[in-house]
């Protein structure tokens, strides 16, 4: 499936500076005189906030890591006066709280590259990151009695046992304390990677044991903790990971809070096509890019916009990264009703749900969660705010379109051109192509437990594909009143002078009934009027077609 690519020209030969793409490192950016978006206002925020852990989740590649090492370099005791370098110029330079800077000794700590197969790796995996942690710090050793000092080692040489690396935090911070007679600051980056991953390879359980205590014991009743800020995508709390934290405030993209500290604004997005000296227009970028709401704020995905400046070509940048695995889960439930909504979403159209704001990854794929996980992972966003728990959710932007369009064909049809086949079969009036074509998908391309069923939700899954592939030419539409009653699918062409479509489903557990249940949804079509209302569209010439399935195999019938 290819994109709509769109290249714009730079003019002159003006030298820029770099595009920071992929780096997180706030240091190496400023040093390296990269291409920056100033978001220390977040540091502002931090210092005002009350709240002794602070938990923001947003979607990936949003800036999370970046700004968590803004952090690192503001508020660390180390390298004081090197650090401040880095902050010259910018927002928090001019503000009260820059006084804080250098004040406090920092552990920062990314889980976001933290996945493994199964637990035993998992636990592996970890002894490493805090190897690497307690390496970073290892000139502490010279500080420590002769018990913390053997424990420390333990660490380094990944040497501890599992029940000893849940409180590596909270020892991290007491003998950092004893060193500066300073509370600590806890920055623990994309908390929820390691979850999601055991979720996915089914060790859920181990995991939330463990991390429940590691995060716990050091954000908890800590009297060397400074301040704790943790980043994710989603707040897992009906699991229990965060029972125990009661001094939690979470800032999801549903608050109010922090609106502009992670995504671009619109006039930080005209500002950077400005500094690069594109021609450009700009309902374009903002038509592929922009459409995320965080609290009341409208931002554009940051990531899209950097690989936009970059290579001056429209086309998706966010959805061709890694972490698309909820997409791939989502479309594989041909539910009736998941479809019904996806249909609306593509359509256009805003999708009313209740949202609690904390996400339950032991229900990851339930019929209560899906559009809520969906909207904190970045593939939807609010249009409206209708009451506290009630919001109307719909597709962001061209790129999230097209990540499902190309997704969805992916997942029914392949990587080839059957769809397209299908397609033209129906649209030249080829229907014995047309039955012979959905014949070799299903038996193909199609597994059996997707039909075995003998509903008739599989095949609005078929349809929904069809409406993505004619999208621009036809409008499709499923489950709607006309004549007597409610036709299964209506394609109506917006050029009038080509041929409209009614089709209809039934199922039969019998084989050799096929034909005659298509002819009698054929009939049904005829004697419920279901072309009355696409006949006032002034669509001149109507073809019914009436299919019928059992398991794999179909019949049609068309007049």
């Amino acid at each position: 499936m290819l994109y709509y690519i769109k290249r714009y020209y730079v003019k002159g030969g003006v030298t820029m500076k770099k595009i920071p793409i992929g780096l997180s490192d706030f240091k190496k950016l400023i040093e390296g005189n990269y291409y920056y978006f100033d978001k220390t206002n977040f540091i502002d925020e931090i210092i005002k906030d009350g709240s002794e852990v602070k938990l923001f989740t947003r979607p990936r590649r949003f800036g999370k890591t970046l700004n968590m090492s803004m952090l690192k370099y503001f508020f660390d005791i180390r390298e004081v006066e090197e650090n401040r370098k880095l902050f010259k110029d910018l927002y928090i330079e001019k503000t009260e709280n820059f006084r804080e800077q250098g004040q406090y000794p920092v552990v920062f700590l990314s889980l976001k590259d933290l996945k493994a197969d199964n637990w035993e790796s998992m636990v592996n995996y970890l002894k490493v990151l805090i190897s690497n942690l307690c390496l970073e710090n290892r000139y502490l050793l010279k500080n420590l009695d002769s018990f913390d000092k053997a424990l420390f080692e333990n660490y380094i040489n990944k040497n501890a046992k599992i029940e000893s690396l849940k409180d590596t935090l909270k020892f991290l911070t007491r003998i950092l304390y004893e060193k500066y007679n300073k509370k600590v600051i806890i920055l623990i980056d994309e908390y929820d990677a390691p979850l999601v991953s055991a979720y996915h390879n089914k060790y859920y359980d181990n995991a939330k044991d463990f991390f429940k205590t590691f995060y716990s014991s050091v954000l908890k009743d800590n009297t060397y903790l400074q301040m704790g800020v943790m980043t994710g995508i989603i707040r897992v709390i009906k699991a229990g990971i965060f029972s125990d934290l009661n001094n939690l405030s979470t800032y999801t993209i549903l608050s109010d809070f922090y609106p502009n500290c992670y995504g671009l604004t619109e006039e930080e997005v005209k500002k950077s096509l400005i500094d690069y000296n594109l021609e450009y227009e700009m309902g374009d970028v903002k038509d592929w890019y922009d459409g995320y709401r965080f609290g009341k704020s409208e931002v554009y995905n940051p990531w899209s916009i950097l690989n936009f400046l970059h290579a001056k070509e429209l086309r998706a940048y966010w959805v061709d990264t890694s972490g698309n695995d909820l997409i791939n889960d989502v479309l594989k439930i041909v539910r009736k009703d998941i479809i019904r909504d996806l249909k609306k979403l593509f359509d256009g159209e805003g999708l009313k749900q209740n949202l609690s704001g904390t996400s339950d990854l032991s229900r990851l794929l339930s019929e209560e969660e899906i559009w809520e996980l969906m909207l904190f992972s970045g593939y939807l966003t609010v249009e409206e705010k209708i009451d506290e728990d009630y919001y109307i959710l719909r597709l962001p932007n061209k790129e999230v379109r097209r990540l499902f369009k190309r997704t969805f064909i992916e997942r029914y049809f392949g990587r080839g051109n059957k769809l397209i086949d299908l397609m033209e079969a129906l649209t030249e009036n080829r229907i014995e192509d047309y039955e012979e074509t959905l014949q070799d998908i299903l038996l193909k391309s199609v597994s059996y437990n997707d039909t075995k069923k003998g509903n008739e939700a599989f095949y609005h899954g078929f349809i929904l594909g069809m409406s993505l592939y004619l999208e621009g030419e036809y409008i499709v539409k499923s489950n709607i009143e006309s004549g007597l009653g409610r036709y299964d699918v209506s394609i109506e062409p917006k050029n009038k002078n080509k041929r409209g479509y009614i089709l209809e489903f039934k199922a039969t557990d019998n084989i050799n009934k096929l034909e005659e249940i298509s002819k009698e949804a054929l009939k049904q079509i005829e004697e419920s009027k279901y072309s009355s209302t696409l006949k006032q569209t002034d669509t001149k010439e109507i073809l019914y077609l009436g299919i019928a399935f059992c398991g794999k195999q179909i019949k049609v019938s068309y007049k």
